[in-house]
C-alpha cells in the first residue's frame, strides 16, 4: 500500500471516531465544536507563522477565507447537535448528502447543469434517506430537530466546499486551513458564550475527548486527507470517504452500544450508493474558474 493510500485510510479512521466522541455527551455540542477548532488552531497558527507561510494574496481572499471558517463553524455546530439529539449513524449518513446539495445548487445557480447520473443518484440517495429515517416521518412530515440539523449540516458543508475550492486557486493550503480554522474557533467561542455553554468544568474524560477531537479528528485528519487528495485521484478519495459512515456505524455499535437496525443498514447502503452514482467527472465554472464537483465529499 502506498503512502497516500495509508494516509487516506488513517484519515478516514480519524474522522470516523468524531461522531462517537460527540455522542458520549462529555461536553455540550457548541463548546465541543469550539474546542475542536481552537485546539487545532493552537497548533496551526504558531507553525504557520514560524514557517513564514501565513500569506493571503488579497483582501478579497482574506474575507472569503474567514467566511469559509464561519460556514464550517455552522456546519460542525449543527452536526454536533444532530449527533447528540439522534444517533451517530443517522447524523453521519444524512450529512453525507452534501454532494447532492452541491449538484442541486449547480442546477439553480451555475451555467453547466448536473448530468443525468447526478439526478439518478440523487433520487436513489433520497430513497435511501427515507428508508434510513423511516417512511412515517415523511408521510406525516414529523421531522425533529436532529433530522433538520443533520440535513442542514450537509448543506453548510456543500457551501463550504464550493467557496473553499474557489479560494484555494489563489491561496496556499496551509494559510487557508490555518486562518479558516482560527476564524471558526473565534466564531464558535462567541457563540458558546452567547448560548451560555461552559468553557470549563469537564471531567478528565471530557477534556481527553476534546483533545482528541482537536488533534486527531480535526488537525491530523485534515492533514492526512489533504496529503491523500494531493497524490491521488479526487474520485477515489471522494468515494473512499463514504466509508466514514460505515466505520462510524461500526464504532457506534461496538463502543457505545448504539442500536443499528436492519432498516438503517439498508437505508444507509441505498443512500451511499446513490451518492456514489451522483459523483461528477465534469468541471463547472465559478466566477471564471473551474471546480470539480467530484471532489466534494464529507471529510470532516
Amino acid at each position: 500500500m502506498t503512502k497516500p493510500r495509508i494516509a487516506l485510510v488513517i484519515g478516514i479512521i480519524c474522522i470516523s471516531i468524531f461522531p462517537i466522541l460527540v455522542k458520549l455527551k462529555l461536553s455540550p455540542p457548541i463548546i465541543s465544536a469550539f474546542y475542536r477548532m481552537a485546539i487545532a488552531a493552537a497548533v496551526l497558527v504558531p507553525f504557520t507563522l514560524l514557517s513564514g507561510k501565513f500569506k493571503i494574496p488579497s483582501v478579497k481572499m482574506l474575507i472569503l477565507t474567514i467566511l469559509c471558517g464561519f460556514i464550517f463553524a455552522l456546519d460542525v455546530t449543527v452536526w454536533n447537535i444532530a449527533i447528540q439529539e439522534s444517533t451517530a449513524t443517522q447524523a453521519t449518513l444524512l450529512t453525507n448528502l452534501s454532494p447532492v446539495w452541491v449538484g442541486i445548487g449547480a442546477f439553480f445557480f451555475l451555467k453547466n447543469k448536473p448530468t443525468r447520473n447526478f439526478w439518478i443518484g440523487t433520487v436513489i440517495a433520497i430513497l435511501g434517506m427515507i428508508t434510513l429515517v423511516g417512511f412515517h416521518f415523511f408521510v406525516y412530515l414529523d421531522f425533529d430537530l436532529a433530522f433538520v440539523f443533520a440535513i442542514l449540516s450537509g448543506v453548510f458543508y456543500a457551501v463550504y466546499m464550493l467557496v473553499s475550492k474557489f479560494v484555494l486557486y489563489d491561496v496556499e493550503v496551509l494559510p487557508f486551513i490555518t486562518l479558516s480554522t482560527l476564524s471558526s474557533a473565534v466564531f464558535l467561542g462567541i457563540l458558546s458564550f452567547v448560548t451560555n455553554e461552559p468553557f470549563i468544568g469537564f471531567t478528565q474524560m471530557g477534556w481527553l475527548s476534546l483533545l482528541i477531537q482537536g488533534l486527531v479528528c480535526q488537525l491530523a485528519a485534515w492533514l492526512l486527507l489533504g496529503y491523500a487528495t494531493k497524490h491521488m485521484r479526487a474520485t477515489r478519495v471522494s468515494v473512499s470517504l463514504l466509508g466514514q459512515a460505515v466505520l462510524t456505524t461500526l464504532f457506534a455499535w461496538m463502543f457505545i452500544n448504539e442500536e443499528v437496525t436492519l432498516q438503517m443498514i439498508v437505508g444507509g447502503i441505498i443512500l451511499l450508493f446513490g451518492i456514489r452514482i451522483s459523483f461528477y467527472t465534469k468541471t463547472i465554472p465559478i466566477i471564471g474558474k473551474e471546480i470539480k464537483l467530484e471532489e466534494v465529499a464529507s471529510d470532516r
